[in-house]
């Protein structure tokens, strides 16, 4: 199954629902569940959206394909482009006034073959700052978190076994799915 879109639900320390967003938002509107925690399996962030209204009010909200007008705003929506700002010193600055295309164009284009140059091990930083943010949230109170934390990072998935056995069911194997592609490297570094 792709992360890419996906959303897991908890509630307490149980695991009510894994699925595609659109999926997820159908599961909590038609439930009446209370306090949940919803998390991004991409990324591992928390997310909220806004359930009041029909079914259709709260698609409308939460997936952009279904908004029927691209919502107006500063740079090029229509390709996902989003304004933040950058910090950087004047000789950097200088550099990139210098460049084809401009200091945006030339930021992606070195941002793109970075990415192209280590597709593994963005990956695997991807894979261990998800987790990361999960374990935060769920298990950041219980025993062995640090340790586990620590194994995660050190690519150690015997260590984040040990230290997340007494962990709940659903949030140790939520964390294992999410980290899964930092383990295999370091079982494909082992054979």
């Amino acid at each position: 199954m792709q992360m890419e879109d996906q959303l897991t639900i908890f509630q307490d320390q149980n695991r009510l629902f894994t699925g595609e967003r659109r999926e997820a938002l159908r599961f909590l509107k038609s439930r009446k569940l209370g306090q949940v925690l919803i998390f991004e399996d991409r990324t591992g962030r928390q997310t909220d959206f806004d359930l009041s209204g029909s079914l259709e009010d709260v698609l409308a909200r939460a997936l952009p394909e279904a908004a029927s007008t691209p919502r107006p705003g500063p740079g090029r929506p229509r390709l996902g482009v989003v304004p933040r700002e950058v910090t950087l010193l004047p000789r950097h600055w200088e550099w990139l006034e210098t460049q084809r295309g401009g200091a945006s164009a030339t930021l992606r284009r070195l941002i793109d073959e970075a990415r192209k140059k280590d597709p593994e091990g963005e990956r695997l930083q991807q894979a261990q700052a998800a987790t990361d943010r999960f374990l935060e949230v769920m298990a950041g109170d219980l025993p062995g978190y640090e340790e586990a934390a620590r194994a995660l990072y050190q690519r150690d998935r015997g260590r984040f076994l040990a230290h997340s056995a007494a962990w709940p069911g659903d949030i140790r194997t939520y964390a294992l799915r999410l980290a899964a592609p930092a383990f295999a490297a370091t079982e494909v570094e082992a054979d």
